[in-house]
């Protein structure tokens, strides 16, 4: 991300969080003359403790000075969370100088491969920053795609997501489960501000695809969420998983999404069935 578009960045995210913030909540009324959601900017900079001027600028992307002490001002007025925080101290303080960022596919260890053979009935995929795919087991391939017939490069998550109707089709609420590895994606996009792929990738994906553009200015910020998912698989039907998102400790930076079966249902058996090839369609 390039310092201007870091700025602009920025700028959307203030506008975004500021817009989410019911008046009421703030402490203000909401009277009659709001014309637009969320709190008003004078009201912003008055719960942070800043003038209007250099709030105004400030959300405008302008380049100015702001310093970590006021930035936890302003996150406290938005009622960010912790990892809304981070992306907002990213973006609006200078990063350190940029580092040469590998363009492969990182390699999964010998022991991160055998955790991904052990969990057996609970699908898996490993990303990158980016989220690449780098490695899922045959769980994961039973319920999502066969990652294997499709090119290493086009195996990015996001992407996916949008590009192939099989993906749309198996969660019940697709733009909900979208937004979730959107969070998690915007913010990778903070942490490394560094990376121009970043802005090359969403530039592709909001010409590609139109609804693209509108998920990924509401989506949040988040690094592990944990959430109940439901899925309407092409052969056995309804489908319910506890999604845990893990970092994986090392030198390279990959996450483990595994999708554990909800115990009350009966997913596992199903995908048992899945594996062993005995699902039929309609179950």
């Amino acid at each position: 991300m390039n310092h201007e578009a870091r700025l602009l960045a920025l700028s959307a995210f203030l506008k975004a969080k500021r817009a989410k913030i019911s008046p009421e909540s703030a402490g203000f009324g909401t009277g009659s003359r709001r014309r637009t959601p969320g709190l008003r900017r004078e009201e912003v900079a008055q719960l942070a403790g800043v003038s209007l001027t250099w709030y105004t600028w400030l959300e405008q992307g302008r380049d100015i000075r702001v310093s970590a002490s006021v930035l936890e001002c302003i996150a406290s007025a938005l009622q960010l969370s912790v990892d809304e925080r981070k992306y907002l101290y990213s973006l609006a303080l200078e990063s350190a100088p940029a580092t040469a960022l590998k363009e492969e596919l990182p390699e999964i260890s010998p022991s991160l491969r055998r955790i991904l053979q052990e969990l057996t009935y609970c699908p898996t995929i490993i990303t990158d920053r980016r989220h690449a795919i780098v490695g899922w087991n045959e769980a994961a391939a039973h319920v999502f795609l066969d990652f294997e017939r499709i090119p290493p490069e086009e195996r990015n998550m996001i992407r996916l997501l949008f590009a192939r109707k099989e993906l749309r089709r198996l969660a019940v609420n697709w733009e909900h489960f979208t937004k979730g590895f959107l969070a998690i994606f915007r913010a990778y996009y903070g942490q490394y501000v560094e990376d121009h792929w970043y802005d090359r990738f969403l530039g592709e994906m909001k010409a590609a695809h139109p609804e693209f553009e509108a998920l990924w200015e509401d989506s949040e910020v988040q690094s592990a969420p944990e959430v109940l998912i439901e899925f309407r698989h092409a052969k056995v039907g309804k489908m319910l998983f506890h999604l845990t998102s893990l970092q994986v400790q090392g030198s390279v930076d990959l996450r483990c999404s595994i999708y554990t079966p909800a115990p009350e249902s009966t997913t596992e058996n199903k995908l048992k069935r899945l594996i062993g090839g005995g699902a039929t369609a309609g179950e």
